[in-house]
């Protein structure tokens, strides 16, 4: 009976699992481990660093020269200068943070020889960089004894240099005042147009009344209007010499201004 008990109450333990004996000051070092020794700063004072940098900084940029304006990089000119285009900036001593690219744009784009303009603002050296397309001019306009370029879309221009690729056109004294912003573009078409058709003419005539016109080297002017048709006009202009020719008529005038209504005139006493 007694036996039996015993194997009773040993089959009744648990087993259990030794690990170990672990001091308090051991459990103690862990708990404390990496914390004890750690110098650590109030986070006002770390944002109160933060800012006085920042400010720092600030007075540096609006304090310093480097960041004031005082010239340009220009690219893409041909006719006109860098001094220029400097002045249509408006941009001369101020400082690069109030500078408006678009306004930049804007101011350069009041010159007449300027089509386009690309500004791009940065850092020091070159805080203003400009890129610019110039208009090509395709006429020069002679009028109250001023020449100026004219492009093909009529825009007048001031005139940079002698061209003498370019065709010229001298205006009739009885316009009176100076050129204007633009000239009509069935001038401009009907000169281009006549450049090409009259490879020998290297300069016309314009009156208000007879549109573009030029002295015929054989001794009359000749007046053919304006706008796109030039083609059709010289063709009538040929027909009508060639006829005058036959005839043995010497005219003072031929006018295909209007090719429904084509005249000529002689000089009196023929």
């Amino acid at each position: 009976m007694t036996s039996k008990l015993r194997e009773t109450r040993r089959s009744a333990r648990t087993p259990a699992i030794w690990r170990g004996r672990t001091s308090p000051d051991v459990e103690r070092t862990r708990v404390q481990h990496g914390v004890r020794g750690r110098f650590s700063l109030p986070w006002r004072l770390v944002s109160g660093l933060i800012v006085l940098s920042l400010l720092m900084v600030l007075a540096l940029f609006f304090t310093s020269d480097a960041f004031y304006v005082r010239s340009i990089a220009v690219g893409g000119l041909r006719y006109m200068t860098s001094t220029e285009i400097f002045s249509l900036t408006n941009v001369t001593n101020l400082h690069v943070f109030w500078i408006d690219p678009d306004q930049v744009r804007a101011d350069i784009l009041r010159s007449s020889t300027v089509a386009d303009a690309e500004v791009r603002v940065g850092w020091p050296p070159n805080m203003v960089q400009i890129v610019i397309t110039e208009r090509e001019p395709a006429l020069v306009w002679e009028q109250a004894g001023t020449a100026t370029w004219i492009d093909l879309q009529g825009r007048v221009m001031r005139q940079r240099e002698n061209r003498p690729d370019l065709l010229r056109i001298s205006v009739d004294n009885s316009v009176v005042g100076p050129v204007g912003a633009s000239v009509e573009q069935n001038i401009v078409s009907g000169a281009v147009q006549l450049q090409t058709l009259l490879p020998g003419v290297s300069a016309l005539r314009y009156h208000p009344e007879k549109g573009l016109g030029y002295n015929d080297h054989r001794g009359w002017e000749a007046w053919l209007g304006t706008g796109t048709n030039m083609p059709e006009k010289v063709r009538i202009y040929n027909s009508i010499v060639s006829s005058l020719q036959v005839r043995g008529i010497v005219p003072s005038e031929i006018s295909v201004a209007n090719p429904d209504a084509p005249y000529y005139s002689v000089f009196s006493g023929r």
